[in-house]
């Protein structure tokens, strides 16, 4: 008999368009690590979701050590033991750390907050966990990873033994990464049972005990990790062989399309620059990537070279013709393609339809408006063909509010949007973040489709693999400074890490 401390059993969830749970069953036993896996929009989110409180389901029953249990919001998830971490962060970014952690549940005497218990509650369990965090520091100074680690505490805090985390590794380094699958195994040895949504194979083989794979909205199965591997998983999640290799034909250089000239581009947090005299080229026909531990400058400089910010010296020249002071707009109209960081900040107007965000950038051309009015089947014409060339899965189509589509559908549709423009430059930062195998795949086939169809490809990424893999030149960026130029056929992973930790730099970063 097994110890089952969650059962979903026949879940079924529905949105107008899509059966987003098709009579799933997810068992999770006491005391293991129970990876979900599944493809952008499979529906692990969703399921997870009605586990939390978060949606109903349209059919099917929850039970709890056997006990069918009704969770109607999240407060009855916290009064089961059942915490979340969510993959965009529940935070308020002007409170504290503390305050955030103690939110709904504020220890008080007489309706008088006290905080020097919670405090004391707070530290104890960093420190018991290795969870280091300044509970005074604001969510707004703090990075992603303590972030992340703010939203741990959260659930420690509530005392939860069933934790949910939500693609929690997609936006930490891999440092960061390590850490927190330390954290879990220290978390299951402690008896705590964990759901973990990840796309990342590596991640469930070093962590998981066992593996429900859904796809489509439907169950495909659950199996244990010591029995299978990560090409078993793939092909399960995906429906067929997925390539973990890319595939590139060899390297043509052509003009250079990017010139970057003493770049120098303040802090917007504190008194030191955030880039320091950074120059470098980009060619036609060759993918560079930016590589480096995310806050060591590399955000500051694409915010600078896109336009978000100025840099205080220096030059961009695209093409020849130099864009330093130039708009957003005009950098766009020059050649320049951007798929930014953080999709919801900058890449898409959340409340906005799917066929509104892919004509973002170009609903003022002729083809899209005559005399100032939006010529609105023109629009949606070439939103459908994007949708079918990209495979952007949507319940409605391009009418499909973007907030509600899943965070790889939203990906691809920003991918589709920036390529689709004919780009000479194309500046893809952190392309694949958080999105699955067969995903990954489509995106470094378009990124290297772009590098051999004579364009000029700027990649920042954080995730090694896809660093060696896409590369054909490797910048190390540390403290703001590029501290090394490398070769991917030519260096290690070990290396480039000595590198991006500051180990080691080149003399004059070259």
């Amino acid at each position: 008999m097994d110890d089952y401390v969650i059962e979903m059993l026949n879940i079924t969830k529905e949105f107008p368009g899509i059966r987003a749970n098709d009579n799933v069953t997810l068992q999770l036993r006491r005391g293991e690590v129970h990876a979900l896996l599944g493809e952008n929009g499979a529906g692990k989110s969703t399921l997870m979701s009605v586990l939390f409180g978060l949606y109903q389901p349209e059919l099917g029953t929850i039970k709890k050590n056997g006990q069918v249990v009704e969770i109607k919001n999240p407060n009855d998830a916290n009064a089961l033991n059942i915490g979340m971490v969510h993959q965009h962060f529940k935070l308020v970014e002007i409170f504290s750390v503390l305050d955030n952690i103690i939110l709904g549940v504020e220890p008080n005497q007489a309706g008088f907050l006290q905080k020097k218990e919670a405090r004391e509650k707070v530290l104890r369990l960093s420190e018991q966990y290795g969870l280091k965090v300044d509970p005074d520091a604001k969510i707004e100074e703090i990075s992603v990873g303590m972030q992340q680690r703010t939203e741990i505490l959260k659930m420690l805090y509530r005392d939860n033994e069933i934790l949910i985390f939500d693609e929690p590794t997609a936006v930490l380094t891999p440092q960061e990464i390590d850490e927190l699958i330390q954290i879990m195994k220290e978390l299951r040895a402690e008896g705590k049972s964990i759901l973990f949504i990840t796309h990342k194979l590596n991640e469930i083989m070093a962590v998981a005990d066992r593996c429900t794979v859904l796809r489509k909205g439907k169950c495909i199965g659950t199996v244990d990790i010591a029995d299978t591997t990560k090409e078993e998983l793939s092909r399960m999640m995906v429906g067929r062989d997925v390539s973990f290799e890319v595939e590139k034909a060899p390297i043509h250089l052509g003009d250079v399309v990017l010139e970057v000239r003493n770049v120098t581009v303040p802090s917007p947090r504190h008194k030191n620059n955030s880039v320091k005299d950074v120059s470098f080229d980009v060619r036609r026909g060759e993918i560079v990537c930016l590589a480096g531990i995310e806050g060591n400058g590399q955000t500051e400089f694409v915010y600078s070279l896109t336009g978000l910010t100025k840099q205080s010296s220096g030059t961009f020249r695209l093409c020849g013709k130099d864009i330093s002071h130039a708009t957003v707009r005009q950098r766009s109209k020059d050649g320049m393609s951007h798929i930014p960081e953080d999709r919801h900040k900058h890449g898409l107007v959340l409340d906005y339809t799917l066929e509104q965000n892919l004509v973002l950038q170009r609903y003022w051309q002729p083809q899209f408006q005559h005399g100032g009015f939006i010529n609105f089947g023109a629009v949606r014409t070439y939103a459908a063909g994007l949708i079918e060339q990209y495979d952007i899965r949507s319940g409605q189509g391009p009418t499909t509010i973007s907030r509600s589509m899943s965070g790889g559908n939203q990906q691809k549709a920003i991918i589709a949007r920036e390529i689709d423009k004919e780009p000479e430059l194309l500046v893809a930062v952190q392309p694949t973040r958080g999105l699955d195998v067969g995903a990954i795949e489509y995106i470094h086939k378009q990124l290297v489709a772009q590098r051999d169809a004579g364009k000029a490809v700027l990649l920042v990424s954080l995730e090694l693999d896809e660093v060696m893999n896409v590369s054909d030149r490797i910048l190390v960026m540390y403290e703001g400074e590029i501290v090394g130029e490398f070769d991917p056929k030519q260096t290690s992973v070990q290396e480039l890490g000595l590198y991006m930790a500051g180990a080691k730099r080149m003399e004059g970063g070259k």
